[in-house]
């Protein structure tokens, strides 16, 4: 298994940040704050907890990609630790063997905190060329937009 991650310090509280990567809102939100990273989510099965389903749709510009379907796995609401899997869709038709999603909101302060988003896969040995498609900076943008958002829901 392979992993790229990312780090994000931010003068968020990790509880604030959790009320999004933990909850269904993360997939509300993202098409809204970041459209050229996600075009649309809609939930399938569940209620945001272990075992939910989101069909996720991509705009153009992702080659070979447009649709996943993700499923959580892991939720841990004490810890702040979320992991979802790609059961089905265009990222393991184009040779993705795993692909899974873990974030993990680690309080650093009472109003400050960080988020880890990890991307664990492994690829078909016939595909060395998907390695370049596994790139953190969506999670990255996606870390710096929800945080940015909690702020401005502060001010207004």
């Amino acid at each position: 298994m392979r992993r790229k991650t990312h780090e994000f310090e931010t003068d968020v509280p990790a509880s604030e940040l959790w009320e999004i990567y933990g909850t269904l809102r993360a997939a509300e939100l993202l098409p809204q704050l970041l459209p050229q990273a996600l075009a649309k989510a809609e939930l399938v099965s569940g209620d945001g907890g272990v075992g939910t389903i989101l069909q996720l749709t991509f705009p153009p510009g992702i080659p070979g990609v447009q649709r996943n379907m993700e499923k959580f796995t892991k939720v841990d609401n004490v810890n702040y630790f979320k992991e979802s899997e790609i059961i089905d869709g265009d990222i393991l038709k184009i040779g993705f063997l795993h692909y899974m999603y873990r974030f993990e909101i680690i309080a650093k302060g009472p109003s400050s905190s960080v988020i880890r988003s990890t991307i664990e896969y492994e690829i078909d040995d016939g595909h060395p060329e998907l390695e370049a498609m596994v790139i953190t900076a969506r999670l990255a943008a996606a870390a710096e937009r929800f945080s940015g958002y909690i702020k401005e829901q502060k001010v207004t």
